[in-house]
């Protein structure tokens, strides 16, 4: 079933801007490596700004003290930032500030340009349930390696340093690959990275399960039309819940009334006790059905 799409501004912006950010302090670090950069700006390297730093330097730190090789403080800053951020709406780093995550979504409107309603379902339910487990499995690796090692040893695959790193040499051409394999991934499945192989996804999760504001479907509303669960670039069936509450929800806004759902405040942002209208997001044009 199709549906027409409101247009809101919100979200996307907020993508482009930390896209756009780190992309700008990276290029910057580089910079001042040359004996250049723009002074106003910080001198930061990518780990510096990444909070998953923080959490794979966990163990170092509280067994003797520091931090491992290439890690900053600022990590574990903002990790604490997320974490808190999650606890009240769920992983919206992931839906909102990862640029990674932003960029598999933007490689996605080709795949949905060419495959329609047969993107994002080419994955069976019954391997998608199973192919999830898969990025705790990759968190538990890279926590023990880690430890084991004192070096980022996540460098070696991760798509997200060889994103904003492809120029320097520095990036391992496993990560080169594994970058390859996710655009490539993200032209048929939304978010392939995210749902099947982030391991800071996989943190965000477990902490987003008792988010305090969290998608509400007001029941007694809604007409089952099924437009949210096309929309959830999760493959999160929320016509089934009254409270979506699950672990990969990344509270993207996608499956809303101010976005897709065609009857106002029957999906929406709300307390996790409130059944009332709930938040709503700037919308550009048109009148709410």
């Amino acid at each position: 079933m199709g549906g027409k799409r409101k247009n809101y501004w919100f979200r996307p912006v907020i993508q482009v801007f930390f896209f756009a950010l780190v992309a700008l302090i990276v290029g910057n670090h580089f910079l001042v490596g040359k004996g250049n950069g723009i002074a106003f700006l910080s001198s930061a390297s990518l780990h510096a700004i990444c909070p998953f730093g923080g959490v794979v330097s966990i163990y170092q730190y509280l067994s003797v003290g520091t931090y491992v090789k290439k890690v900053h403080e600022a990590s574990f800053i903002l990790m604490y930032i997320m974490l808190f951020l999650t606890i009240f709406f769920g992983p919206i780093f992931c839906g909102w500030v990862c640029p990674l995550g932003s960029f598999q979504e933007w490689i996605g409107k080709i795949g949905k340009r060419l495959f329609s309603k047969k993107y994002n379902n080419f994955v069976p339910k019954a391997a998608d349930k199973y192919l999830r487990y898969f990025r705790y499995i990759v968190l538990a690796w890279v926590i023990y390696a880690t430890a084991i090692t004192g070096r980022l040893a996540f460098e070696e695959v991760d798509p997200y340093f060889a994103l904003f790193q492809f120029w320097t040499g520095e990036v391992a051409i496993t990560a080169f690959a594994i970058l390859a394999i996710t655009m490539i991934g993200a032209i048929f499945v939304e978010r392939p990275w995210c749902k099947y192989a982030c391991p800071y996804g996989a943190v965000l999760s477990i902490t987003g399960v008792i988010k305090i504001f969290r998608i509400k479907r007001n029941n007694q509303t809604c007409i089952n039309c099924g437009l949210c669960n096309e929309a959830c670039p999760m493959n999160i069936e929320v016509s089934k819940a009254g409270s979506v509450n699950h672990s990969q929800c990344i509270t993207c806004m996608e499956c809303t009334s101010e976005r897709v759902c065609p009857v106002q405040d029957t999906v929406s942002l709300r307390f996790f006790g409130d059944n009332g209208k709930g938040f709503n997001l700037p919308v550009q044009g048109g009148k709410k059905a």
